[in-house]
């Protein structure tokens, strides 16, 4: 859990972690979530009863994200959980790799996800692989796609890596794959850091990006600088 949490949607929000993610990106800073064994169960009315009393710091913008891991492995039992949220007046978001598109995802995503902040990974499929340990980058933008039809707001994020994901061509590739659509209200820009690191460690994994570097002020602008003449809002965390 993270309470006031600004990072992860509009405005303040509660985030809450889920554990379990099919994926096993390199540079994941949260590879403690992966596992889907781990983690602690809480009821569900719980959980809203700790979004409720946090209502009056939510203000107009700010609501509830679920991230990960990869909420979406629980869409079954975010669908009730949405559910009630809503009835409280929460706004509600999902922080997703797109990997999942089942019943009850479609339904989560139809009924009660105010907003979906979506992972593009990488543009191709063999940097996809790279990046996550499984192919078939199309479930990403099957997800996309559904949510576009949707007519429902999403967010773009994608992670900023020298010389991996950091290249003008895959960005003036992500920027045409998406020109067209209109639900997307921006692209956010994650920085890579090695503030994960540590966890990796403690777990006694290797960390695959050890010899990667952060990117330069001039990079991150001139990603920005591309990405801009494609998305109506570029913003970088």
């Amino acid at each position: 859990m993270e309470s006031f949490g600004t990072h992860d949607g509009p405005g303040i929000r509660l985030v809450i972690f889920l554990q379990g993610c099919k994926l096993k990106c390199v540079y994941c800073h949260n590879p403690d979530t992966i596992d889907t064994s781990g983690g602690k169960e809480y009821p569900i009315d719980e959980l809203v009863e700790m979004a409720v009393r946090m209502k009056p710091y939510f203000g107009d913008r700010g609501g509830v994200t679920v991230s990960g891991g990869e909420p979406l492995l629980q869409s079954k039992e975010l669908v009730p959980f949405f559910k009630k949220l809503k009835t409280e007046g929460i706004h509600t978001n999902i922080d997703t790799n797109g990997r999942i598109l089942n019943n009850y995802t479609k339904e989560l995503l139809d009924k009660y996800a105010d907003l979906v902040m979506l992972d593009i990974k990488h543009m191709t499929e063999e940097g996809y692989e790279a990046i996550t340990g499984l192919r078939n980058k199309e479930t990403t933008f099957n997800l996309a796609r559904y949510r576009e039809a949707s007519g429902k707001k999403m967010w773009l994020r994608y992670v900023l890596i020298p010389e991996l994901t950091n290249i003008p061509e895959l960005l003036h590739a992500l920027g045409n794959y998406f020109k067209d659509y209109n639900t997307i209200e921006r692209i956010e820009l994650l920085c890579y850091h090695k503030l994960g690191v540590h966890k990796w460690e403690a777990l006694g994994w290797e960390y695959p990006l050890k010899d990667a570097r952060e990117n330069t002020q001039e990079e991150i602008q001139t990603a920005v600088h591309i990405l801009e003449k494609y998305f109506k809002k570029v913003t970088v965390n």
